[in-house]
């Protein structure tokens, strides 16, 4: 069954990818969707089988890598945490399939999008399954390549061209970070499957050694550099200008990406390397800090962007600072809790987001919308699920909540609750960015939905509700966002969480955050809930109330709004810094040393030269015998004249 997960996507990217044309559009697509299917049902048992029943297990499939004292056998590793993500990712996913057979179908190249999706699906699956390194290490590089693929599905656009290299090009600084990390690994510990790096951290918590001539804690080294790689995937601070531009994809690739497959790759690499982290305080330390301020940077840029979906790619970004600041705290648990929430209602927002885009005849700045929610009813109600679901609303103390609100308020109280230097700021950046999370959030729903139409009175005759094909996704997706976080709650942070991780998750007894979280005051408890509901009154205000105020507000603080409407300025400086010198660089190599030296060297000198004296050479052969004769005679004669000058020497 295990294999069987996995296979099924890639089985539907072969079919799809190299039989499309010979099946037809509509085949490949009932193949891909039809196997996503299967596997997110089987996933569901091995969920159950797994996290409830507890028989995790690793199957050996074959031997991969066997050199010297050097073996890396490719295996499935399903525990606890694993289950979870398979869940997570084939649920997810198929819903996309499904979504995408409605988004895409005036596509011409509908057979290759539907091979990406699987071909993405599965990547991510063989990251999650992974028993070692290695492994983990091609999962890791397969999802770069197929989000590579997807960003830049609609090659004819420059942009989206762009989007793709730089998506590659920002990962492969992260990917670095994490190849030294598992070199560094298998450097302490002489293995690359996680069983024996797991058991061997112990023993070599107080190691040493010596990384690019600094000597220092090995673990904390080790883990840094593994950070490096998580902070690329997922998109964390310095490493984030990827994700934004990511947009340049399809709609059901940017849910893909930033719901179920590449952004949560990082988070979830370091929940599984967490025995080495928990030996790590340091590196801890720097996770928190790094989550806490990606929080505060994406949803400070999201409170003034106007393109839907960059304003839900900000919000991805800022639960991912979520997520790895509850990390950072040892709340291993309630990231991976915040983690599968997330996923249903990101997608659903995304796919929401799709749906208006859909509707308003490919428009997506959020200044053209407006005063659409009577005739888009189905999509306006399926999105504010997801927005309440986002910003946490519920009842504190009860189990009255959408999703977000079990999970979210877990991973800020569990930031108190470490009673540390940084979770103190993480906490207090966390119920700042949930005030932010609101406002933005409701800004969205409200230009897009509310007040007087923007659009052009052609674009307003064509807005329609989507097809069921679309919907019915959406639906799936908003009963996860409403539920899936009271359900899950006993078992991810509650008192069943213990016997529901196992082993698959480490945390040291003096770390346990998560325990210490439920007994936080209430005011700690209450605190999400208060800025998330400060945010919306503040955009009802701005918003409905006075439509003029954003104006104006803009206006008086224009330094500000300029500084979060450009994104801190992380592009311009990287524009500086890194690409502009990049640029004179190769553009001197390329002159200097390809054109002067290379080619002036080469065919266009000394090759020119060579083939210049030829083609003269070659005009002496004229084929008339009395030429060559008198050039026979103008040899004796030198010959000759040469014989007796040197006798008279």
């Amino acid at each position: 069954m295990d294999q069987l997960i996995v296979l099924l996507p890639l089985l539907g990217a072969i079919i799809a990818g190299f039989f499309g044309r010979m099946i037809g559009d509509k085949l490949s697509m009932l193949v891909t969707c039809g196997l996503l299917v299967i596997s997110a049902v089987l996933s569901g048992f091995v969920f159950f089988d797994v996290g409830i029943q507890g028989n995790a297990r690793t199957t050996e499939l074959f031997t991969w890598i066997d050199s010297g004292s050097f073996e890396v056998s490719w295996a499935l590793r399903v525990d606890t945490l694993t289950a979870v993500m398979l869940v997570v990712v084939t649920w997810v996913s198929s819903m996309v399939h499904i979504y995408s057979v409605g988004y895409m179908s005036h596509d011409k190249a509908k057979p290759r999008f539907f091979a990406y999706l699987s071909l993405f699906t599965f990547f991510m699956l063989m990251l999650v399954t992974a028993d070692n390194f290695v492994q983990m290490f091609f999962g890791w590089e397969g999802v770069g390549l197929a989000s590579y693929l997807l960003i830049g599905f609609w090659y004819e656009r420059s942009s989206a061209c762009a989007a793709a290299i730089k998506a590659f090009l920002v990962n492969r600084v992260g990917d670095v970070g994490f190849a030294l990390g598992i070199c560094g690994a298998f450097v302490l510990f002489g293995a690359a499957g996680f069983d024996e790096v797991f058991n061997a951290v112990p023993g070599m918590a107080d190691a040493e050694f010596v990384a690019f001539g600094i000597e220092g804690h090995a673990l904390t080294i080790i883990c840094i550099l593994l950070f490096i790689g998580a902070m690329g995937k997922s998109a964390q601070l310095g490493l984030h200008t990827w994700l934004p531009d990511a947009m340049e994809g399809p709609t059901p690739v940017s849910a893909l990406i930033h719901a179920a497959t590449m952004v949560t790759a990082g988070v979830f690499m370091v929940a599984r390397l967490s025995p080495m982290f928990e030996y790590a305080p340091t590196a801890l330390e720097l996770v928190t800090y790094v989550g806490a301020l990606t929080a505060f940077f994406a949803a400070s840029v999201g409170l003034t962007q106007n393109d839907i979906k960059r304003v839900i790619a900000y919000s991805t970004c800022s639960q991912l600072g979520y997520m790895f600041f509850a990390i950072g705290v040892s709340a291993y648990s309630a990231a991976i809790y915040h983690l599968m929430t997330h996923a249903f209602f990101k997608a659903l927002l995304f796919l929401g987001a799709g749906s208006v885009i859909h509707a308003m005849s490919d428009e997506q700045d959020m200044r053209k919308m407006g005063g659409t929610y009577k005739l888009i009813p189905m999509t306006y109600i399926l999105m504010w699920i997801g927005t309440l679901a986002l910003l946490g609303i519920g009842i504190p103390g009860t189990y009255v909540g959408f999703a977000g609100f079990f999970s979210k308020d877990i991973v800020i109280e569990a930031a108190f609750a470490d009673h540390s230097t940084h979770g103190t700021f993480a906490f207090v950046v966390g119920v700042t960015a949930a005030a932010m999370t609101a406002f933005y959030s409701c800004r969205l729903m409200f230009m897009t939905f509310h007040g007087t139409p923007r659009a052009s009175k052609e674009v307003m005759s064509h807005v329609h509700e989507s097809p069921p094909v679309m919907l019915l996704p959406l639906v799936f997706l908003a009963i996860g966002a409403v539920f899936a976080g009271g359900a899950m709650y006993y078992f991810f942070v509650g008192s069943g969480m213990e016997s529901f991780w196992g082993e698959s998750l480490k945390v040291l007894p003096e770390n346990n955050t998560v325990e210490a979280a439920h007994h936080v005051p209430f005011w700690v408890k209450a605190s999400p809930l208060v800025a998330g509901l400060l945010g919306i009154g503040l955009a009802w205000l701005m918003y409905i109330a006075s439509p003029d105020l954003p104006g104006k507000l803009a206006g008086a603080l224009r330094p500000l709004y300029l500084f979060s409407f450009n994104k801190w300025y992380f592009d311009e400086l990287y524009d500086r810094v890194f690409v502009r010198p990049a640029r004179l660089l190769g553009f001197g190599l390329w002159k200097g040393g390809d054109g002067a030296v290379i080619d002036g060297l080469g065919p266009d000198g000394i090759a020119a030269t060579t083939r210049d004296l030829s083609r003269r050479a070659s005009l002496l052969q004229s084929g008339y015998v009395y030429h060559y004769a008198f050039a026979m005679l103008i040899g004796v004669v030198f010959l000759v004249t040469w014989y007796i000058l040197s006798q008279l020497g």
